[in-house]
């Protein structure tokens, strides 16, 4: 009898937590500025739940571990791995860019471990994975919608690409874009498509060929470190013509940098702080009250992610202490969560691990601000 209610003891204490989520951030090298944002919204829901969540009525202790990947493919599938075999990770937030995020999404339906990447846009990221989610809009939707944005908003009839061919990021959204723009306008009216090796910093030759072009537009579908220098190239080359990207502009402080040189160009993305309204105000107020600094599409992203994969823990009405089948439980509530009505938009998971949604356009203001141009709907 003294053993059998000690085993009862071992199992009420094992149910009743923690529940353990587990970051898998680039807290350190090119993209730290964006790691150290979603950290950042993390460490701020976290603080406004006060570190509890209360899951089929049972009141459990809520940790949240950070593990830095260091903007390295092999140390984020590292720190996954830690986080789910060592730390007992019930899901796992990020890694954030698609390089990483690919890799660990591996990892992370291999251990039946639910995985929703804030940021990660490429179609490797889920494909076949179910345990693996993303709370952004694939590549190839990407590119549609900017191939679009360029015809009907920009007048381009001819597109000029530059893009890293290296990154699994910009190189697939430089063919995407291609391929629809391609298909609207006409063979050959992508009249350059300029190539260049991750950590390159000379562009002069892809940009005289680019400005020789005869293009109306130019698409760069780069971080946004990499920015500033790209676009002061392409001015001091001759280029007064638009330039545009993709949503990796939108992370980090890229007018910090940019500055006077970026204002009045467009990118695509999921969230912009200036000008919203709702349940999206309300975010930006809080993070800015407690940062004092505006809220970034990383930030908003990785808010709405956590909060997806505490809707879904909540939901399974009930933790049996048994991590596998509740990181399994996890996972088909992700699926069941629709219309969740986020601070980036309203999201609905389907069973291959991407969103329903829709790309807004950004334009960057006189004053520097990011504000929704428009919204483009697939």
């Amino acid at each position: 009898m003294i053993l059998v209610c000690s085993a009862l003891l071992l199992q009420q204490a094992s149910a009743a937590g923690p529940i353990v989520i587990g970051f898998d951030l680039p807290l350190t090298g090119d993209l730290a500025a964006v790691g150290k944002s979603s950290q950042m919204t993390g460490q701020l829901i976290h603080k406004q739940l006060n570190g509890v969540l209360k899951v089929g009525g049972q009141e459990y202790e809520l940790s949240f571990i950070y593990e830095d990947n260091k903007t390295s493919p092999s140390s984020a599938t590292r720190a996954a791995l830690h986080l789910i075999t060592r730390e007992k990770a019930l899901g796992i937030i990020g890694p954030l860019s698609s390089s990483q995020a690919v890799p660990t999404g591996g990892v992370a339906n291999s251990f039946s471990t639910a995985m929703i990447s804030p940021w990660s846009t490429a179609l490797d990221t889920t494909l076949n994975r179910p345990f693996v989610f993303r709370s952004c809009v694939l590549d190839p939707i990407q590119g549609a919608a900017l191939s679009s944005f360029a015809g009907d908003s920009l007048a381009a009839e001819k597109a000029a690409v530059l893009y890293d061919i290296v990154t699994t990021y910009p190189r697939t959204l430089a063919n995407s874009f291609k391929d629809t723009f391609e298909k609207d306008h006409g063979a050959g009216s992508v009249v350059a498509f300029e190539e260049f090796r991750a950590g390159d910093k000379n562009f002069s030759q892809q940009l005289a060929r680019i400005v020789n072009s005869g293009a109306d537009v130019l698409f760069v579908p780069q971080y946004y470190y990499e920015i500033p220098g790209i676009v002061q190239q392409a001015r001091d080359a001759g280029w007064s013509k638009p330039i545009f990207g993709a949503d990796a502009w939108a992370g980090g402080d890229l007018m910090a940098e940019c500055g006077e040189l970026c204002k009045g160009l467009f990118f695509s993305a999921h969230f912009a702080p200036h000008g919203v309204t709702g349940k999206a105000k309300e975010f930006v107020e809080l993070y800015e009250k407690e940062y004092g600094v505006l809220p970034d599409e990383v930030a908003a992203l990785t808010w709405d992610s956590v909060q997806v994969m505490l809707l879904a823990i909540q939901a399974t009405e009930g933790l049996s202490g048994n991590i596998l089948e509740d990181r399994k439980k996890v996972k088909d509530q992700i699926v069941a969560i629709k219309n969740y009505d986020g601070v980036t938009g309203t999201i609905s998971h389907k069973s291959d691990g991407n969103p329903d949604r829709c790309v807004a356009i950004i334009q960057i203001g006189e004053d520097g601000l990011f504000s929704q141009y428009k919204s483009i709907c697939q």
